[in-house]
């Protein structure tokens, strides 16, 4: 008895411990309160997609300098050994007599000798030594740079994009957090109004006035909120959890937002009214673009591969011979030379002809493909235009719904109170009132969600980084 009473001791001892620890953490936990603008400003900065587009542009400057380097000389060094299992033979065709010892008459011997041959070289050789080479005339390489420079311009089009796809992602999960409090604080009223009723009704019963039915029916009201609730904390949950993600944030964050959806209704008309819809901007047309003006620049690479090319070439090299066993009889004898290489390309099987025709091609398919993509574009920006219009006259009228059904439910509450209402008419009231609320506060959603959708189509946001243009 007294161990079980030690161990249950111990045991709430550690559970105590755990449950401070616990409210501890939750204390220490950081907290942060963020507007739209603080969002998007933590989200380019934080966000690993916009850190890995950005690091993209890096590696293609990279690739633009190795290009530039190959029109500086190219210096290298080089070590040669060989050695000879069966060596040259040299032959003369001329009469070698007069240059050997002791006249014509006795060198017969040493002409029959010269007649076979005579072998060349040792039979070690070593080599070591420089050379260099510098591009004079290349119109190939020259084209390349441009080349390069062209494929900077789309990666920096690209990261663009990158950000634009990010903050349209950031305001439509905002948006959503925004949502998910103002429709859980729609709820949250309900569920008090249904909770203060069935206390009102409990007491009525207790006084006698009221039926046990009438107790019974507005708890079951009580209860029946209860799941929507609950929907609706974890929906406020995701959303936050959501926007974490976007933010490069910990999920130990304590995230808020600044905002409710009804603070977008004061701005939305002025701000309707000075909407650009022109594509100037568009990240899609601009991409298609960049993208035409590199394959006409690697069309001008291609026909530059007609076109010959011209080297300078330098050596200094040292050669040492000497036989097996001789090492100590060698000697090192520098030589060296400079020239120009000239390369003049005639036939290639018609590979060089039939690369530039399928360039031709690629470049004049783009024209086509651009003309699309304007006309789709063109239709997405008038769907949206449509959508926020639509969504604005509908904020207008459930904005003017609310308005009406607080003043009703207003009206029905003291009829309760006075018992000239019933909990079915009160109760009509209050779900009449939750839905133009839940309506109204969709309609400024989708008028926002709308409007960021026509942002990432136009594409008129200005990055404050200077890498992006």
């Amino acid at each position: 008895m007294i161990m079980n009473r030690g161990l249950k001791q111990v045991g709430t001892s550690m559970f105590l411990v755990f449950l401070s620890g616990s409210l501890w953490a939750q204390e220490k936990a950081p907290k942060l309160t963020v507007d739209l603008d603080k969002a998007i400003e933590i989200a380019l900065s934080e966000n690993p997609t916009i850190k890995v587009a950005d690091m993209e542009i890096t590696r293609k400057d990279y690739a633009k300098r190795e290009t530039i380097g190959n029109l500086f000389p190219k210096i290298g060094a080089s070590a040669d050994y060989s050695y000879a299992l069966k060596k040259q033979v040299m032959y003369m065709d001329f009469d070698m007599s007069s240059f050997m010892p002791g006249g014509t008459e006795g060198s017969t011997t040493e002409m029959q000798g010269m007649d076979d041959g005579m072998e060349v070289g040792r039979d070690n050789t070593l080599t070591m030594g420089f050379n260099l080479q510098l591009p004079i005339i290349a119109p190939s390489l020259w084209k390349s740079v441009k080349l390069s420079k062209a494929d900077i311009e789309q990666s920096l089009e690209s990261a663009r994009s990158s950000r634009l796809s990010l903050v349209n992602q950031v305001e439509k999960a905002y948006y959503s957090v925004l949502m998910a409090n103002d429709s859980y604080n729609v709820i949250k009223q309900s569920y008090d109004n249904a909770k203060l009723n069935a206390a009102n009704y409990e007491n009525k019963y207790k006084q006698g006035s009221a039926s046990e039915y009438d107790v019974l029916r507005s708890q079951v009201q009580v209860r029946n909120l209860e799941p929507s609730l609950l929907q609706s904390e974890n929906a406020v949950s995701l959303s936050k959890m959501q926007l974490k993600v976007l933010l490069g944030l910990e999920m130990s964050v304590d995230l808020d937002v600044a905002n409710t959806l009804s603070d977008y209704e004061k701005t939305m008309y002025t701000e309707t009214l000075s909407i650009d819809t022109t594509l100037t901007n568009n990240t899609s047309l601009r991409q298609l673009d960049l993208q035409t003006d590199y394959l006409k620049r690697a069309l001008e690479v291609q026909k530059m591969s007609w076109y010959p090319t011209l080297s300078a070439t330098a050596m200094y090299n040292w050669l040492d011979m000497f036989n097996n066993g001789k090492y100590g009889d060698s000697h090192w004898n520098p030589y060296s030379t400079i020239g120009l290489s000239l390369s003049i390309p005639i036939f290639q099987g018609g590979t060089r002809y039939y690369k530039v025709k399928q360039a031709k091609v690629s470049v004049a398919s783009m024209a086509y493909q651009r003309q699309n993509l304007h006309r789709n574009l063109s239709m997405q920006v008038q769907s949206s235009i449509d959508n926020i219009q639509k969504s604005i006259k509908q904020i207008a009228s459930n904005s003017e719904g609310v308005k009406q059904a607080e003043k009703a439910y207003m009206i029905m509450q003291k009829s309760f109170e006075i018992g000239s209402a019933t909990f079915v008419e009160l109760n009509d009231a209050d779900l009449a009132l939750t839905n133009s609320k839940l309506a109204y506060y969709q309609a400024i959603y989708d008028y926002l969600a709308a409007r960021s959708e026509l942002d990432l189509i136009l594409g008129n946001r200005v990055f404050p980084d200077s890498s992006v243009k």
